[in-house]
């Protein structure tokens, strides 16, 4: 997201601001990682074979994990996948403040009360293509009920949230103008919950808007996020369908 570099940022700029950071001998970037409010903020699926997609109650293992999520190199719908070359998406280190809009910066760590057991992440995008899209794909798994939990969170951040937050870095700050529900992906029917956002960010003058959105699907004890952005101030008006519905399948694949 959009913090303190400039007109075409967002979390990816956002990690160049960390690597001049680092040489200027500030800290690093890392770091951690119910219901009222006004608007509906969230779109929910109802589930047509929750069967069929629901893990185990105990959740899966890292391995079963990375079993179900995109190889590295891997075709993502009209995107690549690749892993992260070590510690996740940079925004995993990301919090918000008030402390209930925590889901919309981030589903890593603590959200709620509860914490994955296990999570696989991968990043969908244009091979050398700077400008395009990104799209951060992350499947976590939780113990007994927990996800089901998260996505209340979740549900509860959307709501209370829609009217802005404030996004904390180590060495910067996001303001969130705005949160507002999209539209989930044409099979949201087949999972057990499904809720889209409209992330509206301002640049560091306060002028510029930029654009993201979140899509977070759940399967039983495992929830599959997907996070899209640009460089740019352009809206790409949802997270593409064709990466999520990719994951989706091969999810569903492994499951079966």
């Amino acid at each position: 997201m959009f913090g303190v570099y400039g007109a075409g940022g967002g979390r990816r700029a956002a990690a160049a601001g960390c690597a001049v950071a680092a040489l200027m001998g500030l800290t690093g970037c890392g770091g951690g990682g119910d219901d009222s409010g006004k608007g509906e903020a969230v779109r929910s699926a109802t589930p047509s074979r929750p069967a069929a997609t629901a893990a185990p109650v105990e959740g899966l293992t890292e391995a079963e994990l990375t079993a179900l999520a995109f190889a590295d190199g891997e075709k993502a719908g009209s995107l690549t996948a690749s892993e992260y070359p070590s510690g996740g998406p940079l925004g995993d280190a990301y919090t918000a403040s008030p402390a209930v809009c925590q889901p919309l910066v981030s589903l890593a760590g603590d959200v709620g009360g509860y914490a994955p057991t296990a999570q696989v992440r991968r990043r969908a995008d244009e091979p050398g293509e700077m400008l395009g899209v990104t799209v951060d794909v992350t499947l976590r798994s939780y113990a007994g009920g927990q996800a089901a939990r998260v996505m209340r969170s979740l549900d509860r951040a959307g709501r209370e949230c829609a009217g802005g937050l404030t996004e904390e870095r180590a060495v910067a700050r996001a303001t969130y103008e705005r949160t507002e529900p999209a539209a989930p992906p044409s099979f949201a029917g087949e999972a057990d919950e499904a809720k889209a956002y409209r992330l509206t960010v301002l640049d560091v003058k306060g002028k510029l808007k930029l654009y993201e959105y979140l899509t977070v699907l759940r399967a039983g004890s495992t929830t599959l996020a997907f996070r899209a952005e640009t460089l740019g101030t352009e809206d790409v008006g949802g997270v593409p369908e064709d990466v999520m519905a990719a994951q989706w399948r091969k999810f569903r694949a492994g499951q079966a």
